[in-house]
């Protein structure tokens, strides 16, 4: 007796199966990828008896008439039918409530296959997905519109990251200034979401961009995800500390934490500031040194070393840019076959949509990579001026878009000093 084991997906949103899933046994394995389902007519006009494998009973028709039709046509036709979803078996039909059930599920599968075409549908026509749409935000005809109210709240909140570093700050900041209360948990999806940055978000995996008005530009997305990915090697209470030199300063000998005490001298009106190593192990301990002479110290390293050591950094050609290239190249090639006739509509909007998302993801690689202007703002770096000229806030940006960590010999009796360890370094180790 022949053993036939039959699937349908609808290739719009479900993954092409593997046949060895059947294992040796059957004879043959029909797959059918299009909703007239042509394998299994061709095959309903040849039946022999034998067994009739499925997934699921729906597999048979897009609505319960024609599943009943169909199941009919084979049991008559002497095979066996067996559904694995619905643990059915021809030869011992269930009866009664079991048999409604049993349909009952069957329209279900109909109805939730019809909801997931649908919805990829929306999909290759770049339209958002079901439910409310996202704070800053309105549903719109056929994409997202910004909602001008709600969109300013958003940006706020970036800008304040930005600037400070900190999420938890940030949220204080728009409960204070807008009377909008959001946990630390939505502000860091309002950072990384891709929606905020003008892309649709499918699935919890496929990213279309450009697709509507982003509140978050590319530069300020790059950079929001190099602090967030800068900050993780940060002590928590550094991240949005007010100083520059915030969780940057290590000690060389201990490979200890630096940390920033302030005090006011007897009857003197100024304060003094200075580090000093938190939990040094060594006896003598290491010295405090004066905060601001260590900062001038820093910026003044910081001139003599960073333009020099980005052109010798020689970045190679971004082998990035080809691959977007490549793809800008298919899809070029898409239009051209589809108006040769070559290919039809519905495959060409599938295939538009899978680079769709392969060109974002490369993109989303792309922005983390070193700014194309680096040469020219190393020069503008490399001026002690510039930095003097900077508030706290801004020197703490760019010491930790540079720096992977300050590292300070304070060994008494040598005089203390300081040596900057940059982000495409690698890491030193402890002195001697």
């Amino acid at each position: 007796m022949v053993i036939i084991a039959y699937e349908y997906i609808d290739p719009l949103w479900q993954p092409l199966p593997d046949p060895q899933a059947w294992g040796q046994e059957i004879d043959h394995w029909v797959l059918d990828v299009e909703a007239a389902r042509p394998q299994l007519r061709y095959w309903l006009q040849r039946l022999v008896p034998g067994y009739w494998l499925l997934q699921q009973l729906s597999a048979l028709g897009q609505t319960v008439m024609e599943v009943s039709d169909r199941l009919r046509q084979l049991e008559t036709a002497g095979m066996t039918v067996i559904a694995l979803a619905e643990g059915y078996v021809s030869n011992r039909p269930p009866a009664g409530d079991q048999f409604l059930s049993l349909w009952d599920q069957v329209k279900q599968q109909l109805h939730q296959q019809t909801r997931c075409h649908n919805h990829a549908r929306n999909r290759l026509k770049h339209r958002p997905p079901p439910g409310r749409a996202p704070y800053g935000y309105r549903r719109g005809k056929e994409h997202y519109v910004i909602d001008r109210a709600a969109a300013g709240v958003v940006k706020d909140f970036v800008e304040h990251f930005l600037l400070y570093g900190s999420l938890s700050a940030a949220v204080r900041f728009i409960a204070h200034t807008h009377h909008k209360r959001i946990s630390v948990a939505t502000g860091r999806r309002w950072l990384t979401h891709p929606v905020y940055r003008g892309h649709l978000y499918y699935q919890g995996k496929t990213v279309i961009p450009q697709t509507h008005a982003p509140l978050i530009g590319p530069d300020e997305a790059a950079q929001v995800d190099r602090l967030l990915r800068r900050q993780r090697s940060l002590p928590r209470r550094s991240a949005s500390a007010p100083h520059p030199l915030a969780g940057l300063v290590i000690c060389r000998e201990c490979q200890q934490r630096f940390g920033r005490t302030q005090v006011q001298p007897y009857r003197q009106p100024s304060q003094y500031a200075y580090l000093r190593p938190l939990h040094c192990p060594l006896s003598p301990k290491c010295r405090s040194i004066p905060y601001n002479a260590a900062l001038a110290a820093v910026i003044d390293q910081i001139a003599e070393r960073l333009p020099p050591a980005i052109a010798e950094l020689c970045l190679p050609s971004s082998p990035l840019t080809t691959e977007i290239a490549a793809i800008d190249r298919q899809l070029q090639q898409l239009t051209e076959l589809e108006g040769q006739g070559l290919l039809d509509a519905e495959t060409a909007q599938l295939r538009r949509y899978k680079l769709a998302g392969e060109r974002a993801r490369i993109e989303a690689q792309q922005a983390q990579l070193p700014p194309s202007n680096l040469l020219q703002l190393a020069v503008t770096l490399g001026q002690p001026q510039f930095w003097y000229q900077l508030s706290a806030a801004e020197q703490r940006f760019y010491l930790r878009e540079f720096l992977q960590a300050i590292q300070v010999s304070s060994r008494p009796p040598q005089p203390w000093s300081v040596h900057l360890q940059f982000i495409w370094e690698p890491t030193i180790g402890s002195g001697p």
